[in-house]
This record gives structure tokens, C-alpha cells and sequence, in this order.
């Protein structure tokens, strides 16, 4: 079954702190957006030859942090999902000087998503791997700038959009929203906003008439533009599964991509990569989902399986729950001792803080618990731990 929303805004009722009603824009087209959104974003180039060194593309995300202050991710190889090597990062401090926004190096004590400009770090830990002392300015669509080895670097300002975006539903397809207000007959809450032609959830849960449980789905969504505000203060939503497995939304541009940010499917698997992009620019969510299976005696048989683009880049690969194993782990413990592994940030294990190694963390746990010898399985990207420690 095939299910089509084309166009779903999904705006917060909580502002976080002292946050003025003025420090919240819904519409990329409102003439009272500040100087700072013209600078926010995404841009993409080059890092200038030196020597016998070839050119090196460059990417960077440029996060708003209000009061004219902001945050560059460098993301070496390009932006994320479109070449980024997806493991280093350098993060430059940035304020707006008239027209123009000055970077330098971000220094001194950082935490993820502090409130301060001034201590906010894009990156769970501090400097990331890979950080560089690079400068520069933005002015006009233009980053420019140097690294820590003098190279230069020239970056354009880019809008990326979703090759799903605004396609046509397939033939067959139930499309629960296409922008008319007839289509709210499809849903259980939300609004209808008649100027914009859009389904708002005003932050309340909202849910189809129907029912679903096997099917494909693309949705359409914008996000909120709040530079004051700090994670899940930013237009924070979630799109559900049959009730139980929450994909989030929210404005996670240029962060870590945790489970419980953009992408993520909340205290359950973070995306493979963190493709949201900039507040007040549409994107989309691809989503293949096939329910749980239960026998005639009421027991599974068969685990629910999520597969998932998000902005046309896969983030979720045929994802199943940690209770996938629970049918194996039965059958073999009569015959094997049996340890259930949760890396940090997956399954039943709390978020990591600070560096750490999954390699190194497996290495530990096995010396802890006395197994010189054992026989490792995962799925995903579990498997590829499994295989890579193996080999190392």
C-alpha cells in the first residue's frame, strides 16, 4: 500500500526561555526574517590547491544561534550525504558584522547544544575529530576562508532539495494530504491553514482515519525557524509507526544526528547520516514499513522492518527492533552462554559523552567478562562492527 502527505508544517506550542513571539518564522518568504537567515545554511566548494596537493571539495553547514551569532560545521569531501567522509568536522565560532558574518576557530569549553553561543558545540564532543583552527567570512552567498595549512577555500551558498520532493503519487496511491481541505477528512486533528494551503499540527499528535500496517509513505514537512532555541526546542514533531516507533522531526541542521534528532528513530537507532536540512526549506521522508506478524496463539513471528530516505538518502536500511533477537537468544542459550550487547547509544544504552571507540568498547567488555574466544553477529551496523573487529 502506497500513502502520499504532501505537505505537512509541524510547529511547536512551548517556546523555550525568554524566547519573544517575534523569534519564531513559519514562511521563508516573511520580510521579517533577520540578517541572520540570509546567512544560515548550507554551502559547497573547494579547498584551493597547494603545492602538489590536489583540490579537496569542502562542505559546510551554517547553523543560526540568534542574536546574530552562529556555528560552521567543515565537513571535509562535502556535505553530508553528498561526499562528507562522515567522520571529521571542524567548528568555526561566527557573528555578524553588518552584512557580513566572521568565523574563527571555535576554542575554550563546549557543550552539545549550550544555550551560550559562546559554549555551544554543533558536535557531541569537543574539539571533534578532525577540528581545524579555519577562518573566514560569509558575504553575499559566498564563504570564504582559509586552513589551519593555509589553504584557501571558496564555497557557494546551495538549497539542496529531495529529488522526492513534489512527486507525483503513484497509481493506486491513497493520498491522505495533497494541500485542500477536503483532505481533512483524512486526519484526526490538525489544523487546515487556508492561506498557505497547508496541514499544521500546531504541536498536537495528529493521526490518519485510517488504519495502517504495511505500506510505503512519502511526506513532505518544514520546519520552524527559531535561532534562540536549543534541541528539541526547535520545532520538535515526530512521525509514528502504528504508535510505536517514532521517527523524529525536528530541526536538527548540521548536528550529530542522535535517535532523538531528525532522522533518528527515538531511543531506538540514530540515522546512518544527519540529512536535515536548513530550518524553512521543505523536505522529505521516504519510508517503507512492514508491521510485526503475530501467530494464531497471539506470539510474533515476525519483527516489524523499517527502510528509510530521508531527503533521498538512505538513513535507515531495513531496520528491525533489538527484539529481532529474542527468538535466536531462546533457541541458542541451551547450548551457549549468550551476552547481549547494546552499543552506546543503541538499544538500552544511554547516549555517549565525550570520545569513545566501538572497537575499544568491545575489546573491554570481552576482557571484563573473561571470553578469549567468541563468535559475533549483528545486523547493520552492528554487523559491521562485528566484521571490522574481527579483522582489526
Amino acid at each position: 500500500m502506497k500513502i502520499s502527505i504532501r505537505s505537512l508544517a509541524p510547529l511547536p506550542t512551548l517556546l523555550a526561555g525568554p524566547l519573544l513571539a517575534q523569534e519564531l518564522w513559519t514562511d521563508p518568504a516573511d520580510a521579517g526574517l533577520p540578517a541572520d537567515f540570509t546567512i544560515q545554511g548550507e554551502y559547497a566548494g573547494e579547498v584551493a590547491k597547494k603545492g602538489g596537493q590536489a583540490a579537496e571539495k569542502l562542505g559546510a553547514q551554517v547553523i543560526a544561534l540568534g542574536a546574530g551569532r552562529f556555528q560552521a560545521v567543515l565537513h571535509p569531501g562535502g556535505l553530508p550525504g553528498a561526499g562528507w567522509d562522515g567522520k571529521n568536522k571542524s567548528l568555526l565560532d561566527g557573528r555578524l558584522d553588518g552584512k557580513t558574518a566572521r568565523f574563527e576557530a571555535a576554542a575554550g569549553k563546549r557543550k552539545y547544544l549550550a544555550q551560550s553561543a559562546d559554549e555551544f558545540s554543533a558536535t557531541e564532543s569537543f574539539p571533534p575529530a578532525g577540528q581545524q583552527a579555519a577562518k573566514g567570512s560569509i558575504a553575499k552567498g559566498r564563504f570564504t576562508g582559509t586552513l589551519a595549512d593555509g589553504r584557501a577555500f571558496t564555497l557557494e551558498r546551495t538549497v539542496r532539495k529531495s529529488p522526492t520532493l513534489g512527486a507525483e503519487p503513484p497509481a493506486g496511491a491513497i493520498v491522505l494530504f495533497d494541500g485542500a481541505e477536503g483532505a481533512m477528512k483524512n486526519w484526526s486533528g490538525g489544523r487546515f491553514d487556508e492561506k498557505t494551503g497547508l496541514l499544521n499540527t500546531d504541536g498536537k499528535d495528529i493521526r490518519t482515519s485510517d488504519k495502517f500496517l504495511d505500506y510505503t509513505m512519502h511526506i513532505e514537512f518544514l520546519l520552524p525557524y527559531k535561532p534562540g532555541a536549543r534541541g528539541q526546542g526547535r520545532g520538535n514533531s515526530g512521525f509514528y509507526h502504528v504508535d510505536l516507533y517514532e521517527m523524529q522531526i525536528l530541526d536538527s541542521f548540521g548536528l550529530a544526528g542522535m535517535d532523538n534528532e531528525c532522522g533518528g528513530i527515538y531511543k531506538t537507532k540514530r540515522p546512518a547520516v544527519n540529512m536535515c536540512l536548513p530550518p524553512l526549506q521543505w523536505q522529505t521522508y521516504d519510508v517503507e514499513f512492514t508491521s510485526a506478524k503475530m501467530g494464531a496463539n497471539g506470539e510474533k513471528t515476525a519483527n516489524a522492518i523499517l527502510t528509510a530516505k530521508h531527503n533521498g538518502v538512505m538513513i535507515h536500511d531495513g531496520l528491525v527492533h533489538r527484539e529481532v533477537w529474542d527468538g535466536q537468544l531462546a533457541a541458542l542459550a541451551a547450548q551457549h552462554r549468550l551476552v547481549r550487547y547494546d552499543r552506546r547509544g543503541y538499544g538500552r544504552s544511554p547516549q555517549p559523552e565525550g570520545r569513545y571507540s566501538n572497537l575499544d568498547d568491545l575489546q573491554r567488555l570481552l576482557e571484563h567478562l573473561d571470553i578469549e574466544q567468541a563468535v559475533l553477529v549483528g545486523m547493520s551496523s552492528g554487523g559491521r562492527l562485528a566484521v571490522n573487529f574481527a579483522i582489526a
